[in-house]
């Protein structure tokens, strides 16, 4: 992307490795002040029974199953996905029955072995994204963090790592989700680029897309707001809206006014009413993006060992929002 001369972000705004004598092109670390994140009502007594029914589910597992090769105990990792908030999210996915969100969250354990969910790396990925097709900055409204898909600027043939590309940046972007906060805005921008003028991606490849986001990080999607939609894509949506759920359908808003869900300075200047100045450079993005990413999994890790390496964490301990874990909370509450 072009620019026509050095640009920096508000200086209200902290970003990480910001840099004055260049373009601003690195993650923002922080949503605004002014953002009100959504109010999760507390659990009824029904429900706290459920969780906690599925809480012991949980610590019973003795492998993840796998028709793979892939099967064996939970490992440190996966211990620690096992938040609180992640067994919510998966009862809230099935309505609160218990049982399909043990056997749900027993398929994504599995999915993410055998698709190597943790194998995918930087370098593997990066040359996907050097045209900046997909980029995580700002924040919406309810301080979600943004995670911008442009097709237009896609730059690679089909092949198996489009995908993984996809949940390479889902895994990053919620690494960069604030404490207080479990959902990611999504803005997709179907202009044609200079190289691609039909931005419609394959129909077997949007299924694939579609159930990974489904079935694998249900209760992620806090807004998909979707721009410059041509004929071909409106086909293509219609094509798959028969595989879409239905919560999942009222969160997508199409050719509205971004500036309604993303403040103006959070919202990059390639959209309508946006004040963001950033412009995408892969040299600087990328390892900027790494570095913020890997600095959240090294802190959550080092809080999660502390707390006790339990399954069921809270996610605001492991983001360093409460100064105590579950464990803690329980032992208080006991007394």
């Amino acid at each position: 992307m072009a620019t026509d001369g050095p640009q920096t972000p508000p200086s209200s705004v902290p970003v990480l490795n910001e840099k004055r004598d260049r373009p601003f092109s690195a993650p923002l670390e922080t949503p605004p002040a002014t953002s009100s994140p959504v109010t999760i009502s507390p659990l009824t007594s029904q429900q706290q029974s459920k969780y906690n029914w599925l809480l012991e589910r949980a610590k019973s597992w003795a492998e993840v199953p796998s028709a793979k090769g892939k099967n064996g105990p939970l490992t440190e990792n996966e211990k620690m996905w096992l938040t609180k908030e992640a067994l919510l999210r998966y009862l809230r996915a099935t309505k609160w029955d218990q049982q399909e969100a043990e056997k749900r969250l027993l398929e994504t354990l599995t999915w993410r072995r055998e698709y190597g969910v943790e194998d995918l790396t930087a370098e593997h990925i990066g040359p996907e994204n050097e045209t900046g097709k997909q980029v995580i900055v700002g924040f919406d409204k309810h301080g979600r963090p943004c995670h911008y898909l442009n097709p237009g600027r896609q730059n690679t043939e089909v092949t198996p790592r489009q995908v993984q590309h996809v949940v390479f940046m889902l895994e990053r972007v919620i690494d960069l989700i604030p404490a207080g906060q479990e959902k990611i805005c999504l803005l997709i921008d179907f202009k044609s680029g200079t190289k691609r003028t039909n931005t419609a991606p394959g129909i077997g490849q949007g299924r694939e897309v579609l159930h990974i986001l489904q079935a694998h990080y249900p209760e992620r999607l806090g807004r998909a707001l979707i721009v410059n939609v041509p004929w071909v894509v409106w086909g293509f949506f219609k094509l798959i809206t028969p595989f879409i759920d239905p919560l999942t359908k009222e969160k997508l808003k199409f050719n509205e006014d971004m500036t309604q869900y993303v403040d103006p300075e959070q919202l990059v200047t390639d959209y309508n009413g946006g004040q963001l100045p950033f412009e995408y450079d892969h040299a600087v993005y990328w390892p900027a993006l790494m570095k913020l990413s890997n600095q959240r999994r090294a802190e959550r890790t080092q809080r999660w060992a502390a707390g006790g390496r339990l399954i069921g964490e809270s996610e605001d301990y492991l983001r360093g929002h409460e100064p105590h874990g579950v464990a803690n909370m329980d032992a208080r509450a006991s007394e």
